[in-house]
């Protein structure tokens, strides 16, 4: 799902925002937001995780497919094997996908930033 600035949401599960908080030594408590608490997103961000390996692949599966045929067969296996050597890193860079963070201003005035958007289901 996809969330738009603007779009009314709710949480999808209880969310934990800290830890148990001590003063003085004595755990006074923690803060979490309820399954159902809804809000407005504000703000949503793209992130690109790309590794320097995931990078490097791409670099370097453009210039196989580009000028591979053209180049001596030694130095095409040095180029697959560094290809196939970073394909792990590529395929799990594929299977993760972009991830997306939103801001979100809760009707009871917190407000949530940089949360997974996929944490939140539209209202």
């Amino acid at each position: 799902m996809t969330l738009k600035a603007g779009q009314r949401v709710v949480l999808a599960a209880d969310t934990r925002l800290t830890d148990a908080a001590e003063v003085s030594g004595v755990v006074i408590g923690f803060l979490c937001l309820a399954a159902g608490t809804a809000g407005t997103v504000e703000q949503v961000v793209g992130h690109q995780d790309e590794s320097d390996e995931v990078r490097e692949y791409e670099r370097l599966k453009s210039l196989l497919d580009a000028f591979g045929s053209g180049m001596p067969p030694e130095s095409r296996k040095q180029l697959e094997e560094k290809v196939d050597s970073l394909e792990p890193a590529w395929t799990a860079f594929q299977e993760r996908g972009p991830r997306v963070s939103v801001r979100v201003r809760f009707d009871n005035g917190f407000i949530l930033d940089g949360a997974q958007a996929d944490v939140f289901v539209p209202a």
